[in-house]
């Protein structure tokens, strides 16, 4: 058996994380550790926009839709580059953002 791959939190995202509703924490926390088993996740999408091989987690909820951004490309760790609540039917420009800033961040950690 593989052992799964240790995740990684960039910036705010374990709090942001930890600030969803309990349910949707767990789901989350559930969908990522499928990804650590080298599954993917129940709901997710490719978000090449922001770097290759990060991928969105949309978990629905009664309280609203929320979202985990992550890439798992990397040998080393699966790499949580965001975590929010959407507010409207499109990913807001300033979420998309900041998960592009994170990942570019990583990537040149990465090229040292």
């Amino acid at each position: 058996m593989v052992s799964p791959k240790p995740i990684i939190f960039r910036g705010t995202s374990l709090q942001d994380l930890r600030d969803f509703p309990e349910p949707v924490r767990r789901e989350a926390g559930y969908q990522l550790g499928r990804v650590q088993s080298g599954l993917e996740p129940t709901d997710w999408k490719p978000m090449q926009g922001i770097g290759p091989g990060v991928q969105e987690i949309r978990v629905r909820d009664g309280l609203g839709a929320f979202r985990v951004i992550y890439v798992a490309k990397f040998a080393d760790a699966i790499y949580v580059l965001h975590c929010f609540q959407k507010k409207t039917a499109k990913t807001s420009g300033p979420d998309l953002d900041l998960a592009a800033q994170r990942y570019r961040d990583l990537a040149r950690e990465k090229a040292r």
